[in-house]
C-alpha cells in the first residue's frame, strides 16, 4: 500500500514538496485552509485589475528551471517569462533617480554617471558575488541544514571571512556614495534582515539582482502557483482548499492523522508548509520544540503595510518595480528591528505590473501596489493604514511631480492582522525568519520534528530562508529527507 503523507498548506514550498513526493510513488493530499491556492501568493481581482496580493520579484530564473527540469519540464511549459529593462528604478529625492538596466554593462554605466571610479569596484564586487552564488545557489541551499558540516566544503573555508563580516561593511568600505551603497545593500531585505545583520556571503543576491536580473512572468506571479498545482495534480496530488487544520493527532509519538473542519484524516507522514510556529500550535503541549521564549528571541522578516490600486490613468516618471529611499534607511530600519513601531518617515516600494503587462489592468489604466516594510507584531487598524496611505502618496506625487489622488477607482489593503488571520503568520510577518549569521542553515528550525516521529516542516521559517526561491528548495529538501527516512 502507498504511504500517505498529507500536506498543511499549499504555498511554494508545500507544492514543490507535493510534487517531488508524488514523482515517487507517495499518495498526496494537500489542506489548505482559503478557498485559493498559493499561500502567500494569492491573487487579487477587482473592477478589471488583476494583482499579485504577495510576491512581485521575479529573481533567480535557474532556481525555478532547476525545479521544474526535475520534472522534464521547463517554466516555458507554463508560462511565459519577460525580461524587465529597466529592471527597476530607485528615487532619492523629487525627479531624482537612479534607473538599474538589464545589463551589468548598463549598470556600470549609471554606476560611473554617479561616482566616477565606482564601475571598477562594482565589477570585482559583482565577480565576488557571482563566485557566492555558483557556492550557494548551485551546491549549500541544496542541503538539509541537519548538520553544521554541511557548510564546510573546501570552497566554504576559503570564505569563512565572509560569514563574519557583513554586507554593509564590505559595501560602505568599496563605495562612498551613498545612493550607490543603498542600492547595492538593497537585495539582501528579500533575505528579512538589515545589511548590517546579513552575512558577506549573501552578497549571491546581488548578483541575483545585477548579474541575472529581474523577471516578469506574463500574466503575473500567481502564474507560477498554477503551473505548480497544475504539475502536481498531473503526478496525483490531490487538493482541497476550505480545510483549515485543526489539531495534529500523535500516538505513541508519531504524528498519525489531522484533524480538518473536525474530520479525521489517516496519514503515514505530515508535513507542514503553514507557518511553524502555528504548526506547533496544533499539537499537545509535549510534543513542541520551540517554546514561547525561542520564538521571542527570534530575528523575523518584516511585515508589510501593502496597498492595491486601480488608477484611472497610465502614471509617468515610474517603471515596473519603483523604490523610494528619499528617507533615512537606518531610522526606518531601527523601527523594524530596534525599536520596534509604525515609522514616521516610511521607505516603500511600488509596482506598477501593467507598465508591462496589459492584462493587470483595463485599457489606459494603471495597476498599483505599494509596499511599506514593518516590524512584526504592530497595532493595526484601519485608521493608521489610512494615515500611512496618506503619507506615501503625498511623496509619490511630490517625487513623480504628478497628481494621482483623484485618479484612485478604489484601493484595497493588506496588513498585520491579514498576514495572521490568512496564513496564520507568526506577529504577522510577511517573509519568514531573517537570514541573519546566528539563523542560517542548521541554526534555522528544522525540517524533521525532534519530538514527533514523522512530522516534518517546510517553508520560509526553516532552511533555506525567505523568499520564494528558497521555498522551492525547501520543498525538495523536506522530500528528500522524508524519501530518505521512509522508503515507499
Amino acid at each position: 500500500m502507498n504511504t500517505h503523507i498529507s500536506i498543511i498548506g499549499s504555498g511554494f514550498s508545500a507544492l514543490a514538496a507535493s510534487c517531488y513526493l508524488a514523482r515517487d510513488g507517495y499518495n498526496v493530499t494537500i489542506f489548505e485552509k482559503n478557498k485559493t491556492i498559493g499561500g502567500r501568493a494569492r491573487q487579487l481581482k477587482k473592477e478589471g485589475f488583476t494583482f499579485d496580493i504577495g510576491p512581485t520579484w521575479y529573481w533567480m530564473p535557474d532556481v525555478f528551471e532547476r525545479f521544474f527540469a526535475d520534472f522534464n519540464k521547463t517554466p516555458e511549459d507554463y508560462y511565459t517569462l519577460e525580461k524587465l529593462n529597466p529592471a527597476y528604478s530607485v528615487y532619492f529625492g523629487k525627479e531624482d533617480y537612479i534607473t538599474i538596466e538589464d545589463t551589468l554593462e548598463k549598470i556600470c554605466i549609471a554606476f560611473e554617471h554617479e561616482e566616477p571610479g565606482s564601475s571598477k569596484k562594482l565589477m570585482a564586487f559583482i565577480e565576488n558575488a557571482q563566485n557566492n552564488y555558483d557556492v550557494a545557489i548551485k551546491d549549500l541551499v541544496y542541503r538539509p541544514g541537519v548538520s553544521p558540516f554541511e557548510l564546510v566544503t573546501p570552497v566554504t573555508i576559503k570564505k569563512i571571512g565572509q560569514f563574519f563580516s557583513t554586507i554593509k561593511k564590505d559595501v560602505r568600505k568599496e563605495f562612498k556614495n551613498d545612493r550607490l551603497a543603498m542600492i547595492l545593500e538593497f537585495p539582501v531585505l528579500f533575505l528579512g534582515a538589515k545589511p548590517d545583520n546579513t552575512p558577506s556571503f549573501y552578497s549571491f543576491m546581488n548578483y541575483a539582482d545585477f548579474g541575472i536580473g529581474t523577471f516578469h512572468p506574463k500574466k503575473g506571479m500567481y502564474q507560477v502557483v498554477l503551473a505548480m498545482e497544475t504539475l502536481a495534480k498531473s503526478l496525483g496530488v490531490n487538493i482541497l482548499t476550505e480545510n483549515p487544520i485543526d489539531k495534529i493527532i500523535v500516538n505513541n509519538g508519531k504524528a498519525t492523522s489531522l484533524i480538518a473542519n473536525g474530520v479525521e484524516h489517516k496519514s503515514d507522514i505530515i508535513l507542514s508548509g503553514a507557518d511553524y510556529h502555528h504548526t506547533e500550535t496544533l499539537l499537545d503541549a509535549q510534543y513542541v520544540q520551540y517554546s514561547k521564549n525561542y520564538w521571542e528571541k527570534k530575528t523575523f522578516a518584516p511585515s508589510s503595510l501593502l496597498f492595491y490600486v486601480g488608477f484611472d490613468k497610465k502614471l509617468k516618471n515610474v517603471n515596473h518595480h519603483t523604490l523610494f529611499f528619499d528617507v533615512d534607511f537606518d531610522v526606518h530600519a531601527k523601527a523594524i528591528y530596534d525599536d520596534p513601531k509604525w515609522p514616521d518617515n516610511p521607505l516603500f516600494y511600488a509596482s506598477f505590473p501593467s507598465i508591462t503587462d496589459e492584462s493587470s489592468a483595463p485599457d489606459g489604466k494603471e495597476a498599483g501596489i505599494f509596499l511599506i516594510p514593518l516590524a512584526p507584531g504592530l497595532e493595526d487598524s484601519t485608521a493608521l493604514r489610512s494615515k500611512y496611505f496618506d503619507k506615501i502618496i503625498d511623496r509619490f506625487e511630490n517625487l513623480t511631480s504628478q497628481n494621482v489622488k483623484n485618479n484612485i477607482i478604489f484601493k484595497e489593503s493588506f496588513c498585520v492582522n491579514d498576514f495572521i488571520n490568512d496564513y496564520n503568520s507568526y506577529k504577522g510577518n510577511a517573509y519568514g525568519m531573517a537570514n541573519t549569521l546566528l539563523q542560517t542553515a542548521f541554526l534555522r528550525p528544522k525540517l524533521k520534528s525532534k519530538k514527533v516521529n514523522n512530522l516534518y516542516f517546510t517553508g520560509q521559517l526553516t532552511v533555506p530562508g525567505p523568499g520564494v526561491p528558497p521555498s522551492l528548495i525547501s520543498g525538495k529538501l523536506v522530500a528528500e529527507l522524508i524519501k530518505k527516512h521512509h522508503s515507499n
